[in-house]
């Protein structure tokens, strides 16, 4: 497929499939018929120098403290590990297509050009341009195996659930959801994790690891479910837990059983009735179609499941690649581009009517689609609120001691569950300690995490570089290796432990967060005279911190 301009130069795009040895020999034939001055390919400099087997870099860590490497790392990993299962079931090597068009271009003397927008940067795109809905789509098909609207409403449930919970420890009394039934849901909270326990450890030798799940699951919420709830026959061990722990326990098991029901019933109404489906793609018999042909119809079907991805991935990438083709024909260059199929006809679309390319602008940074950030602004919002009332507390006559138990609650429990969490982790104690130290300060500041400081110190001991994925996709490849075993082996990998390393300590953070909003801070309102006495010591602090200005300003 050739483009003609009136520039001095020339464009030919060719699609292949990155994963076809028939569009390696296309790619060769065609650069040897053509002789172009340019070889363009679908690549970035990171996966360029992959691609030629470079030596990858360690991670700095003020790469980590800017959330970048890590990042990248995980798209690379995605993508990587994808490609890698496609090449083994064609027996091809993914980006093979590539190789041979860098290859023979060097062979031949002539230039080759990188037009492909950093991956890094496509994938922070691509992640804040899917919506609400797709995300919670993605979410449900990867933990409940359900991609459609059902396992949207799982999703939307648990999160629902993890934000109603505390709203049931705190008034869930006043509608007959008081420390009697949330005592009985703790106690069938324990059995079920004691008998899935039982299941894992003495099933090892007569079931295999995927059945034994299934059977711990089964099991466990079975014997909660009537044992514990049902039955109060788990009550001496409740007794033993104390108030606080039932109603965080209880109330966090009620939001999110409910949130899980309420979810998966509305979901099930919406694919009832076809509400939010994604339209199925037409089947495709492979044998009767072109590698073009299935990279089409796999295009049409993540367009389908979410459209603001494909935007990122794909749409964006055509008009940024062809960004790249145009100037290279203006300067009067013939050029060769060979890209993935996927892509041609975007590309060639611009190519024919370069007016129609959105401004570069528009293509390039971190965040896609100029929308408001929210997450930042309710992260501010939140720090603003926290600062704000220990800010007042501490101008009314709230007292000292109310301070600093307060303050040290704050402290003790963003810190236990960070470094808690990081150790269960694999983290090792000092990169833990100075987590869970950091912990209380990071979890009111929107733009810092606690996980980057325990990975900054891990980094010291144990270095991350790009070798790492190939290792851990040598790992998923062996699909006969037992679960424990598995999970084992790529914990000993440094950029998979890094990663789990880095996202329990900050889960460990907000969970603690959560806790302490919801939980302890009504433990502390009651000793001050509950919602009234809170109340009127902030309008106190408020007063006085006025008069303070007033009197510094006069």
């Amino acid at each position: 497929m050739s483009q003609e301009a009136t520039e001095e130069g020339r464009v030919r795009v060719v699609g292949t499939a990155h994963v076809s040895e028939e569009s390696v020999r296309e790619v060769e034939a065609t650069i040897e018929e053509e002789r172009p001055d340019v070889v363009a390919v679908e690549l970035d400099e990171g996966r360029y120098r992959q691609m030629k087997g470079g030596e990858p870099d360690d991670i700095e860590p003020g790469d980590l403290l800017r959330g970048n490497t890590v990042f990248q790392f995980i798209a690379y990993w995605m993508l990587s590990y994808v490609q890698t299962r496609l090449g083994e079931e064609f027996d091809v090597t993914p980006g093979a297509d590539m190789l041979s068009a860098v290859e023979t271009a060097e062979g031949l003397g002539i230039d080759v050009a990188l037009v492909d927008r950093d991956i890094n940067e496509t994938m922070q795109r691509f992640w804040s341009q899917m919506g609400v809905v797709e995300k919670l789509r993605m979410v449900g098909g990867l933990a409940f195996g359900i991609g459609d609207s059902r396992g949207v409403g799982l999703a939307a449930g648990v999160v629902l659930g993890v934000i109603f919970g505390p709203l049931v420890a705190i008034f869930g009394g006043s509608v007959g959801l008081g420390l009697p039934l949330l005592s009985r849901v703790t106690g069938g909270v324990a059995l079920a994790v004691g008998a899935a326990a039982a299941i894992w450890v003495f099933g090892a030798s007569l079931l295999s690891a995927e059945d034994r799940l299934f059977a711990a699951v089964a099991a466990g919420v079975a014997i909660g479910g009537i044992g514990g709830v049902g039955l109060g026959l788990a009550a001496p061990v409740v007794d033993l837990f104390g108030p606080f722990v039932v109603r965080v326990v209880g109330s966090m098991t009620v939001g999110i059983v409910g949130g899980l029901l309420v979810g998966g019933l509305s979901g099930q109404f919406a694919a009832t009735f076809g509400y939010g489906e994604v339209e199925d793609v037409e089947e495709f018999d492979m044998s009767e179609m072109t590698d073009t042909d299935v990279v089409s119809a796999m295009m049409e079907e993540f367009r389908q499941f979410s459209p603001g991805g494909a935007a990122a991935l794909i749409d964006e990438r055509d008009a940024f690649i062809a960004y790249k083709l145009v100037a290279l024909r203006q300067s009067g260059a013939d050029v060769v581009a060979v890209v993935g199929a996927g892509h041609r006809e975007g590309i060639e679309r611009y190519l024919a009517h370069p007016e129609e390319l959105p401004p570069m602008s528009s293509l390039t940074g971190s965040e896609g689609g100029g929308g408001i950030p929210w997450a930042k602004l309710v992260g501010t919002g939140i720090s603003l609120v926290v600062i704000g009332f220990f800010v007042l507390l501490a101008l009314s006559s709230a007292g000292n001691d109310t301070l600093l138990r307060l303050f040290g609650a704050w402290f003790l429990v963003n810190g236990l569950f960070a470094a808690g969490l990081a150790k269960a982790a694999g983290a090792r104690w000092s990169s833990s300690l100075v987590g869970g130290a950091i912990a209380w300060m990071t979890s009111i500041n929107p733009f810092l995490a606690p996980g980057w400081f325990t990975g900054y110190i891990e980094l010291q001991h144990d270095p991350v570089n790009v070798s790492d994925i190939g290792t851990l996709n040598e790992l998923l490849a062996d699909e006969e290796k037992p679960i424990p075993d598995l999970l084992s082996e790529m914990f000993a990998v440094p950029l998979f432990r890094l990663i789990v390393v880095v996202a329990a300590t900050n889960i460990g953070s907000v969970v603690a967060s959560a806790l302490f909003v919801a939980y302890l801070l009504p433990l502390f309102a009651l000793d001050l005279g509950g919602a009234a006495g809170v109340t009127q010591l902030l309008f106190e602090g408020a007063r006085n911190g006025w008069e303070i200005l007033w009197t510094a300003v006069r």
